[in-house]
């Protein structure tokens, strides 16, 4: 049996004010995303703390997936752009 990949969401990195905000988003829109978590733009400046806050989310919408579909994401290597129509500018 042949396993087919599908894109059933994405993790949506955005900075908004003082915080760095990490949402779940379906393909190609931010209509509808549910925020999971905040953290401190001053904390995310340290290259360690955001990699260990993206990897966090990553964790989490991995288990809340295996548990709600019985399938683990797989996720791509490195990060993905946002869209261009998404992009705010900031760093």
């Amino acid at each position: 049996m042949t396993s087919k990949k599908q894109q059933i969401g994405r993790l949506a990195m955005r900075r908004e004010g003082s915080f760095w905000n990490a949402y779940y988003a379906l393909p190609n829109t931010m209509d509808n995303a549910i925020l999971l978590a905040s953290i401190k733009m001053t904390l995310v400046g340290d290259e360690k703390l955001r990699a260990a806050f993206i990897e966090v989310m990553k964790l989490a919408l991995t288990a809340a997936t295996e548990e709600a579909l019985g399938y683990e994401l797989k996720w791509p290597d490195g990060p993905i752009p946002a869209p261009e129509s998404e992009r705010s500018g900031h760093g």
